[in-house]
């Protein structure tokens, strides 16, 4: 039998169904921790400084049960609700009062750019909301906005500020009852909900919890967004579950001055933080010297790296370029999972040196992963493991055409199962059932789900490496990310992490296109010399012919909100021409 101890706000347990829901959490912390801070939310001024938003257990339940009886007003119960709001305080208020009211939250970038206005209105035919909730000044911007689109269904709109404190009554959701629908990034695809119900959320929590080792008196720093599984989830519900505090900050302001992520978790002796791998990159580029000098990363013991490939370059210089500053690349945590499966899947142990191992970079495109040492004669190309399937769960490498279980060094699929997978794809039945409920066709064990990710185990470790619809070139697979990396670093005009490769056409017809930004300033240069930089590099690199390379202007190729490159996006530009080269019209540069 499995035995339970709740004590200041975390368990220790061979099972995660100590709660039966995510408000039974809220409740419980409420009552425990009472009036102990759990979010501080850093609001940053044009000074550079900020001013500290904070909130209590107990504050949260309260502003959280204020927010749900308005919604039990209107008939709420299985509906959908868009939280529309910039990130801070009252989103997760309105997040934990949609829990309460049996509301499906739908966490939404709010719609300012028309980039990220047409996936928001994919967003909304999907989920057919019946409210938005918001505060007054955004609802302002948006109703005049969001008016004029066609495409926007009659919604009740709830501004969470000002409202009256009411006796309330109370609603339980109860397990395998959907918690919320999580819209994947549209990275790849469209936007889809994925359906996470509480026992999932409970399930996931608890792996990260027991992996990173949290304890009660842990702190986070999470600049992440709130709209997606790593922020929502690992920087939002994770500190609330297991009882430590976590600071915040919005995205954008990190993105302005990486300086101010290392700055808190100096300030406020956080020990776990993270983000995908260009975060890492941006701190090595944009924080100067100057700035390195002030910051103490000691106490900074867990540094998750997830969400996108991690890099092995990324990782060692990272940890060389702030190793004065404290920084103990042991601190350094890889980890793989996605949002079908609530968020995280497999990790390693807290403490050890990150895997970084070599492999022949021939066989990999040939599907099979050879170790090689560095002595070795010909090309190679460094992986880094993403650790184990955390506790009951189970990961597969599988042929995607044959559905059969590959051995150990075999490049597939990655086919996940455990209690954290997802109930599906919220009103989309037919990709639920292909992606969800997989079965392998040798020995019929299942469902799985397929990942749409290609990696390889190798001595029990995961190691991710790219995409199933990566570029297929007379059988052998070669990885955009890969090439994408050495097109940047090919001339100095080029912007890091800001390019896609593509392929259109079919079989014998098939192209291989680069979309490239490159820095303002750069336009009157020789674009002929840069075009044969990027081109001679991949084909040194890779002993690929990519047959047309267009340059773009700064800060135009299709990004999520969470920063990754949006490739189909870039594609469908492509092929519509709907995209400014910087010559001001598309141009077929390869021909220059």
């Amino acid at each position: 039998m499995a035995v339970y101890m709740i004590f200041e706000g975390w368990m220790t347990m061979n099972n995660y169904s100590v709660f039966n829901n995510m408000i039974d959490v809220l409740q419980y912390q409420s009552e425990v921790k009472a009036d102990k801070i759990v979010y501080t939310f850093l609001d940053y001024t044009l000074d550079d400084d900020y001013v500290e938003n904070k909130i209590t257990y107990r504050q949260l339940e309260k502003k959280a049960s204020i927010v749900s009886f308005f919604l039990q007003q209107h008939q709420c119960f299985g509906e959908r609700a868009i939280l529309l709001y910039p990130p801070g305080i009252d989103y997760i208020v309105a997040f934990f009062a949609c829990l309460r009211a049996g509301v499906l939250a739908v966490p939404s970038y709010p719609p300012y750019s028309t980039k990220i206005f047409s996936q928001f209105i994919s967003i909304v035919k999907d989920a057919l909301p019946k409210f938005v909730i918001t505060n007054k000044l955004m609802a302002e911007v948006l109703k005049s906005q969001l008016g004029e689109s066609p495409d926007f269904p009659d919604i009740i709109w709830i501004e969470t500020d000002g409202l009256d404190d009411e006796e309330l009554h109370e609603y339980k959701p109860t397990p395998n009852k959907i918690a919320f629908l999580q819209y994947t990034s549209g990275s790849t695809s469209q936007p889809r909900g994925v359906m996470v119900t509480h026992d999932n959320l409970l399930h996931n929590l608890f792996l990260i919890r027991d992996s990173f080792q949290h304890e009660s008196h842990s702190c986070g720093v999470i600049w992440l967004p709130p709209y997606h599984d790593m922020g929502l989830i690992g920087g939002i519900l994770q500190p609330l579950y297991a009882g430590f505090p976590v600071v915040l900050m919005s995205p954008l302001d990190f993105l302005k001055k990486p300086i101010r992520w290392l700055r808190a978790i100096t300030s406020y002796r956080a020990n776990t933080s993270g983000g995908p791998n260009f975060a890492y990159e941006l701190c090595i580029r944009k924080v100067t010297p100057e700035q390195r000098q002030s910051l103490d990363l000691r106490s900074w013991d867990l540094a998750f790296n997830g969400a996108e490939l991690v890099q092995a370059d990324t990782i060692e210089e990272f940890a060389k370029t702030f190793e004065d500053c404290g920084f103990n690349p042991r601190a350094f945590y890889p980890c793989y999972g996605l949002a079908e499966s609530t968020l995280i899947v497999t990790g390693g142990l807290k403490g050890e040196l990150p895997k970084i191992a070599q492999f022949d970079k021939e066989s990999i495109l040939d599907n099979i992963a050879l170790p090689k040492n560095s002595h070795d004669g010909g090309l190679h190309k460094r992986y880094v493991g993403c650790g184990y399937p955390l506790h009951v769960g189970e990961v597969a490498i599988v042929d995607q055409e044959t559905c059969v279980k590959l051995e150990q060094g075999c490049v597939g699929e990655i086919w996940v199962k455990n209690p954290s997978v997802a109930f599906g794809y919220w009103n989309n039945n037919d990709e639920t059932e292909r992606i969800f409920n997989a079965y392998l066709s040798d020995t019929n064990e299942g469902p799985f789900l397929r990942t749409g990710d290609l990696g390889f185990i190798y001595d029990g470790e995961l190691f991710v490496i790219g995409r199933i619809n990566d570029i297929i070139i007379r059988g052998k697979n070669y990885y955009p990310y890969d090439i994408e990396k050495s097109a940047e670093i090919s001339h100095p005009c080029l912007r890091k992490g800001c390019n896609a490769l593509f392929s259109v056409g079919e079989a014998d017809d098939m192209r291989i296109i680069l979309m490239q930004e490159i820095k303002n300033g750069y336009e009157d240069i020789d674009l002929r010399e840069v075009v044969s930089s990027i081109r001679d590099l991949i084909a040194l690199n890779h002993q690929l012919y990519v047959n047309e390379i267009v340059l773009i202007r700064q800060n135009s190729i299709p990004k999520t909100s969470s920063g990754k490159i949006r490739r189909s996006a870039c594609r469908e530009n492509y092929l519509r021409n709907k995209f400014e080269a910087v010559f001001g019209e598309q141009q077929n540069l390869d021909s220059l």
